[in-house]
């Protein structure tokens, strides 16, 4: 029986990471163990639309995935010792199905696990986050050069190192003070899969629901051994609040909608209140990070009841705040979008200036310019800076979005 592509590509992304943990956990062998579930990614990904989904999915790739994997290390002179070692930290059961109808998972969470791997302090903080991106949130090394504004070959020189580094280490959740070591890096990369999920950085559509999903699940995992963790409390609090938006971001052909022009009544009211709440626990766990601070912007937007109704001088105090604490283009770029609400566009030009040279190049800064070139009546200016802008980007709804935004201001 054939199926549905999109329900192969959903649970293809949903197992990956999943399944790259089992063999990592049983061969200790990054980079070979990734090189085979790629392989039998592509398996599945030509297989079952024809023949249909198999009854253990995950079970399935496992299988495929092992026996490639086996085929590459018997090639090796030292296969004899990575068995013996593999099979001291393998489960028993551990590339056994269960029984049908029953869904047996790890009494560990393979892909936090897997998270936290990714996340090793030997590596350095890009090539934590380049790996976990890779391995973790399924992008590719193209998308993940484009999140950090880097060529592509230098991304998989850098994913490459990385894999070598932590190769042979032990497949298990870190010690309490190893894991707070590696904290951060596994925050930020969460905050980067969701990102790159609810705005896609390239392709035919704007939200890519299923990595923002697997984003949120990883930080209530987080968030699940650290509950008293203020970042990681304001991180679930932003995904949540920032997430209840999606189903108002696009129109009925896939045209991207902003802020100010969507329906309110179409955003996620739970999750609303779920991260509000959040963001009021947050505050009360410590020091307000940037993830605290951007929870509470996302919470003002959120539970204001219009565009003009939003309390954008104390988004513009919080923005003052983060930018203070923590200095980075896109939260400056914010503040700007800020100002000029507070001030006037004239005002927010000026701070979009001031950041041209740490966002050279990018599509955001472009468009914020144009919006307020609007706003502020210099319609010839504001149309090119959106035509510029729709160039820049490698996202279709955005790029669609932005040529109509110069059309309309066409004489």
């Amino acid at each position: 029986m054939s199926a549905d592509p999109g329900r192969i590509e959903g649970l293809l992304r949903l197992h990956a990471p999943q399944v790259l943990g089992a063999l990592v956990r049983r061969y200790g062998h990054f980079d070979l163990a990734e090189d085979a579930v790629q392989e039998a990614l592509l398996a599945a990904a030509q297989q079952w639309p024809g023949s249909g989904v198999p009854e253990n999915p995950r079970g399935w790739l496992i299988r495929v995935a092992s026996r490639r994997l086996t085929d590459l290390l018997r090639s090796e002179e030292a296969r004899h010792r990575r068995e013996e070692t593999a099979g001291r930290l393998a489960p028993r059961d551990a590339f056994t199905a269960p029984p049908p109808g029953e869904s047996r998972a790890p009494a560990d969470d393979d892909t936090l696990t897997l998270l936290f791997l990714c996340c090793h302090p030997g590596l350095a903080p890009a090539a934590q986050i380049a790996l976990t991106l890779r391995a973790v949130g399924g992008l590719t090394t193209a998308e993940i050069a484009r999140a950090h504004l880097v060529p592509e070959a230098t991304m998989a020189q850098r994913i490459s190192r990385a894999k070598q580094r932590i190769r042979g280490l032990p497949f298990r959740q870190p010690g309490a003070a190893d894991r707070d070591a590696r904290l951060a890096a596994v925050l930020q990369v969460l905050y980067l899969i969701f990102n790159e999920g609810y705005t896609a950085t390239s392709g035919r559509h704007l939200h890519r629901a299923d990595l923002a999903a697997e984003a949120i699940r990883l930080a209530r995992a987080v968030r699940r051994l650290l509950p008293e963790e203020g970042a990681v409390t304001g991180l679930l609090a932003l995904m949540l609040l920032t997430d209840a938006r999606s189903a108002a971001r696009t129109g009925p052909h896939g045209e991207l909608i902003p802020l100010d022009e969507q329906d309110r009544t179409r955003w996620d009211r739970a999750a609303i209140a779920e991260g509000t709440r959040l963001v009021e626990e947050a505050l009360t766990q410590g020091p307000a990070g940037p993830y605290q601070l951007q929870a509470a912007i996302a919470a003002l937007h959120d539970e204001a009841p219009s565009a003009a109704g939003t309390d954008w001088p104390q988004i513009l105090a919080l923005y003052d705040v983060l930018v203070a604490r923590a200095p980075e283009p896109m939260a400056e770029l914010g503040r700007a979008v800020a100002t000029a609400m507070v001030h006037g566009p004239r005002a927010g030009l000026t701070e979009v200036a001031r950041l041209e040279e740490g966002l050279s190049g990018n599509h955001r800064l472009e468009s914020v310019r144009a919006h307020l070139l609007e706003k502020a009546g210099d319609l010839e200016a504001a149309r090119a800076a959106y035509r510029s802008a729709a160039a820049m980007t490698l996202s279709i709804p955005e790029a669609r979005y932005l040529r109509a935004r110069a059309d309309r201001l066409s004489p």
